[in-house]
């Protein structure tokens, strides 16, 4: 499923979305966790200075 997924993202709109993947440090345990999101080209920037 996830090969469609790739594929649907590589053709036509989807080239205007990324997958950003972010480390993000928990408050409670201290350990740190990623945080993924589909976000359009244009917010990127905005997804990455994001504190949470």
């Amino acid at each position: 499923m996830a090969k469609k997924v790739v594929a649907t993202l590589k053709t036509g709109a989807g080239k205007q979305f990324t997958k950003c993947i972010k480390m993000v440090k928990s408050e409670k345990t201290g350990a740190y966790m990623f945080k993924e999101a589909i976000v359009p080209n244009a917010e990127i920037k905005e997804f990455f200075e994001e504190k949470k």
